[in-house]
């Protein structure tokens, strides 16, 4: 063979997993269709720091960490019912820097990393690339939703497509600039979230940097909305207190809970790839790097591919089935019962920040009773709430009861992908 590991994709989640191997002493090759310096997302995004430690990469700093968790201001609806989360621990990074930063460091642990090279099929143990017949005793797919599909999962739906878009602007007015932020009642370096303006599962961002404005956007246009992009224009069209765009991009995300199959033979895949996103906002940085980890240490453990399959389901399959979940209630939702939903409390600041640290709410007997009179006061909201908690529950625990006897896996998939695309 000539690599124990290769992988497709060097961005995030390959990186994460070229620079794991590599620290394990494994012999691997990462490689991008792209130039290396042009992989992976290429805006800002928010993970949670306390996923860096899980996925035993240092966290930003310097020009790499935008920002550090600030206030976070939500408004849901037409009339804009407001939320303020204070207890998170989002951070705003740059993805082009976390994503050179992986490469470095993979390059220094002994991994190869090369650009412009494209991957063709897979035959036996090898990747036929434009590089070459290339064999390892394991193969990685992290390209991406739109990759090269190693594992033949197929696309998502397109329900369950996320058109997301984000720039970094200049300001052209800083004082008008810093008006709208005063209007919204927050201060600078605190986000604004507007939540189902466009309808359902649609949101636009905003955060004053300094000099410069964090936009995010993001919708799922199966549902009719305006892809991200739109949002974006939309919205720089509105204030013109923005300037030209720094930097940004845009791209499609996959929403789901995790393949069921994260494994076939001698191949696993990572990252959107293997669509282990937080579909609750879309976010898949943290959790594409905590999969990384966990494979590199499959790898070059005793337990091989299946244990990785097994632990990530084990350790994450609960949590990210029971927001899908409510993904998919936010959908169906119209712009005024998302509003409601904040009015009457039943999403409520303790609710948001957990799921912007990407966990499970706490639900103590006080909040539970809180919650439990809020539901009575709107059977209309509370019906559909409690549906989508019943699925959420079924869902997580057969996520979370992911077999790890090699022998059971195939019926669990079967199972867990007829569910998933119910």
């Amino acid at each position: 063979m000539d690599y124990d590991v290769i992988v497709a994709g060097a961005g995030s989640a390959g990186a994460a997993t070229a620079l794991g191997c590599a620290r394990r002493g494994l012999r691997v090759l990462c490689v991008d269709r792209r130039p290396l310096d042009d992989a992976g997302a290429r805006w800002v995004n928010a993970v949670p720091a306390r996923h860096f430690d899980l996925a035993e990469v240092p966290p930003p700093s310097g020009a790499e960490l935008r920002a550090a968790a600030g206030r976070f201001h939500l408004f849901v609806g037409e009339q804009g019912a407001k939320l303020t989360v204070e207890g998170h621990d989002a951070l705003e990074v740059d993805m082009r820097r976390l994503v050179q930063r992986l490469q470095t460091l993979a390059a220094a642990a002994g991994a190869e990393l090369r650009g412009g090279v494209e991957v063709h099929r897979k035959e036996a143990h090898a990747l036929v690339t434009s590089a070459g017949r290339l064999t390892a005793r394991y193969f990685v797919d992290a390209s991406g939703m739109a990759g090269v599909g190693l594992l033949g999962a197929g696309p998502p739906r397109r329900r369950d497509v996320c058109a997301a878009a984000q720039q970094v602007r200049a300001l052209a007015d800083r004082r008008a600039a810093e008006e709208f932020v005063a209007h919204h009642g927050a201060a600078p370096g605190e986000t604004l979230s507007f939540a189902g303006r466009a309808g359902g599962y649609s949101v636009v961002n905003v955060r004053l940097e300094g000099d410069e404005v964090s936009l995010l956007a993001g919708s799922i246009p199966a549902d009719g909305h305006p892809p991200g992009s739109e949002l974006l224009a939309r919205f720089a069209a509105e204030h013109r207190w923005l300037g030209p765009v720094v930097f940004g991009g845009a791209r499609a995300i996959p929403l789901g809970r995790p393949h069921a199959r994260l494994v076939s033979g001698d191949t696993a895949a990572v990252g959107d790839a293997a669509c282990q996103v937080f579909s609750a906002h879309g976010s898949g940085v943290g959790m594409g790097m905590i999969a990384a980890a966990r494979l590199a240490g499959a790898i070059a453990g005793d337990g091989g591919l299946r244990q990785y399959e097994a632990r990530f389901h084990a350790e994450w399959g609960a949590l990210l089935a029971v927001y899908d979940e409510f993904r998919r209630l936010s959908q169906r939702l119209r712009p005024w019962e998302l509003e409601q939903l904040v009015a009457r409390g039943l999403l409520d600041a303790e609710g948001a920040s957990a799921g912007m640290r990407q966990e499970l709410p706490r639900l103590g007997a006080r909040r539970a009773a809180r919650l439990a009179v809020r539901a009575a006061s709107a059977p209309g909201l509370a019906r559909p709430l409690l549906a989508t908690g019943a699925r959420a529950a079924v869902g997580a625990a057969l996520r979370g009861a992911s077999p790890r006897a090699p022998a059971l896996s195939p019926l669990w998939s079967r199972v867990a992908t007829v569910l998933d695309r119910r």
